[in-house]
């Protein structure tokens, strides 16, 4: 009697799905998020282009290839690409999010398309495919356990990622079922990354999704010489949500439920702030305050009630977060991202500066701001902001932001992506010309036979 086969795998079942899509399934409003995500992280590469840990990334990575690390003269290795293109999209912590089941999303998968397909001639709208495969992919498994691998002390860019990074890329390539399968079991094994950045506001969550898109595209050509790997990385005894969200029960539904009906990745929302996603309302909120003409003098006390599920990465240690020692370290601190928005009436770029996180002013206002944790808070499925001021003088001023702005329920436009993009290119030292021709270019990416013109953007 002949055994009877093994029940696919969730990786394989998923992985038939990746192997049959193409450009002709995607809904208009997916094809339009995948584009403007594109879009915003071209400019976040450009404006990340000399910084610090950039200039480190570059002399570090030790192998030269044809793939164009964007902004930057050095040509790589694929590996190399995925790697800096994913760290210069995160690096200012200006990247997109997911509503509801926060993650980064486009900086680990965006960089694994693009880099398979410079590496090995795949046209542009097999790399836009593969975007869009990576974007849905880490949507859709950020909400398997959603929380559970923040709790265990594991980054979910970097774990997740890597898995995102296997889809985007392996798409690109136009890997089959078995070996999209077995790619994703490669990338289970590669997948890394702990939260202990935020003890010091180190620079190693800038590494996490670089390290993540390299893994993804290295998983995914490993996986066309037929490499063998555990087809049941996601759902076997000892698989990924074992290993990474041990404290969860996986509701694995999210892989397989809609499949080309609903898209996860139409929820991804776009920054307007270059900090921590959650902080945003609570910026919204000072920067009214600001315009009420109240001084700062003139304010006592801040309290915030808020989630319990911000308050480990964003409030605590308090005092710590009152005094962030780097302008990095800052925009994790939700004392010093309000008080920066009152005085300066934005939190972008400029805002995170070393200089600017000593600044005495901000500083006296951030110690005045505390929490309390709203057990009727509604994250992770919404993100809102609320402040009660009490002034020196006994007034009691209340301010709530009820959603973020960028996300669904107030998303920015088009024409407020590519003037984020483009102002990211000037920030990066680039002219207004050369800020366009990347944004028309990335913009119609499906458009390209192939993506040697990506080359014209590493300067």
């Amino acid at each position: 009697m002949t055994a009877a086969a093994p029940a696919p795998a969730l990786a394989e079942t998923y992985a038939i799905w990746l192997s049959q899509l193409t450009l002709r399934d995607l809904p208009d409003e997916m094809r339009r998020v995948a584009t403007l995500d594109l879009v915003d992280a071209a400019g976040l590469c450009v404006a990340a282009r000399a910084e610090p840990y950039m200039q480190q990334i570059m002399a570090g990575w030790d192998a030269d290839g044809p793939c164009t690390a964007l902004g930057q003269t050095r040509r790589l290795d694929a590996g190399g690409a995925a790697l800096a293109n994913g760290m210069a999209i995160h690096g200012e912590d200006f990247d997109d999010t997911l509503e509801g089941a926060p993650i980064r999303v486009g900086a680990m998968t965006i960089p694994a398309a693009l880099a398979a397909a410079e590496r090995f001639g795949q046209s542009g709208e097999r790399a836009l495919l593969g975007v869009v495969a990576g974007l849905e992919t880490v949507c859709r498994l950020n909400h398997v356990a959603p929380g559970a691998i923040h709790k265990a002390g594991f980054h979910p860019v970097g774990v997740i990622g890597a898995l995102g990074a296997a889809a985007a890329a392996g798409v690109t390539l136009g890997l089959g079922p078995r070996e999209q399968a077995m790619a994703f079991g490669i990338a289970g094994s590669m997948a890394s990354g702990i939260l202990e950045y935020l003890s010091e506001g180190a620079w190693t969550k800038r590494l996490h999704p670089g390290w993540a898109a390299q893994s993804g595209l290295r998983a995914a050509v490993l996986a066309r010489t037929g490499f063998f790997a555990p087809r049941t990385v996601f759902d076997g005894p000892h698989g990924f949500f074992h290993a990474f969200a041990p404290t969860a029960t996986p509701d694995f539904g999210h892989m397989t439920k809609g499949l080309g009906q609903e898209w996860y990745a139409e929820r991804i929302a776009f920054k307007p702030y270059a900090c921590g996603t959650m902080i945003h309302p609570y910026i919204d909120c000072m920067i009214r305050l600001a315009a009420t003409g109240l001084p700062a003098d003139q304010i006592k006390a801040i309290t915030c009630p808020t989630g319990a599920g911000l308050v480990h990465r964003l409030w605590e240690p308090l005092g710590d977060k009152h005094r962030p020692p780097s302008g990095y370290a800052a925009k994790f601190s939700m004392p010093f991202c309000m008080a920066v928005g009152f005085f300066d009436g934005d939190a972008g770029l400029a805002q995170f500066t070393d200089a600017k996180a000593q600044d005495p002013a901000i500083l006296t206002l951030a110690a005045k701001i505390s929490y309390v944790i709203d057990p009727d808070n509604e994250y992770p499925k919404n993100y809102s902001g609320h402040i009660r001021v009490e002034t020196v003088d006994g007034q009691h001023i209340s301010l709530d932001q009820p959603h973020m702005r960028g996300g669904l329920r107030e998303p920015l436009t088009e024409a407020d992506i590519h003037a984020k993009a483009h102002a990211n290119c000037l920030h990066g030292g680039w002219s207004g010309g050369q800020a366009e021709a990347l944004i028309d270019w990335v913009g119609g990416l499906a458009t390209h036979a192939d993506l040697s013109g990506l080359s014209r953007f590493g300067c």
